[in-house]
Formats: structure tokens, sequence, C-alpha cells
């Protein structure tokens, strides 16, 4: 499944946060993002219909299987990409930021390279 780059961002969010604290509501993910709550919801919305996250009877948010596959992925993405630039000298704050916008774009074929590369390292 191809998302866009702005449900990659929730999914990620959602699966830090969830590892953080166990539990996400949508105002956690709002405050993480910096986005409006009816931004959140909207999205969370799209996200739901495509079967990647679904609220539990409290009302938490939680990621389904496929949702927390896609935001791994993700994630091993942005922190391989970030300790790769922290290894080659880039600040801890800019190499975390340009991680982020190179994760949503960058080919499994790049990725599984760079991954290659590092190991050998």
């Amino acid at each position: 499944m191809a998302l866009q780059e702005s449900g990659e961002m929730y999914l990620e969010t959602i699966y830090v946060l969830s590892q953080e604290s166990g539990a996400v509501r949508g105002i956690d993910i709002a405050d993480r993002l910096g986005y409006s709550k009816p931004s959140v919801s909207r999205a969370l919305s799209l996200l739901r219909e495509d079967g990647l996250v679904e609220k539990d009877p409290d009302g938490f948010i939680k990621l389904t299987k496929a949702g927390e596959a896609h935001a791994k992925r993700i994630y091993e993405r942005h922190t391989v990409l970030t300790k790769l630039l922290v290894g080659i000298g880039v600040d801890e704050e800019t190499a975390a930021e340009d991680a982020c916008r190179v994760e949503h774009y960058i080919s499994d074929k790049t990725f599984n390279a760079i991954k290659a590369h590092i190991r050998k390292s």
C-alpha cells in the first residue's frame, strides 16, 4: 500500500507515542506533530478507512497489524538514516530533520544498500 508522506508521518508518530506511553489519543498526535485536532481527526479517519488504525473501546488509537508493519518500516528508515547522518558529522537535530524528509522517498533498494554498508562498517 502506497501512502502519502503525511499518512506515513501519522503512522510513525502513533508508533513512537505507543512505544513511549502505550496509550495514544488524538490530542497526543496533534501535540507531537503540531497539527490541529480537526486535521488529526480527518487523517485518522482516512487511516481507519485504509485499515491502518483503529480506536479501542476507551477511545485510544491503535495501529492494526498492517499499520504497525508500515510504521515500523518508516521508523527503521528514520533511525538508520539519522544514525548514518550523525556518523558522517551532521548534528543530531539536523540529521533527524533530514532523515524525516528522506525516509519517505528513498527506494527500498537504496535503503537496503545503506543498511548493508553500515553493517560492513
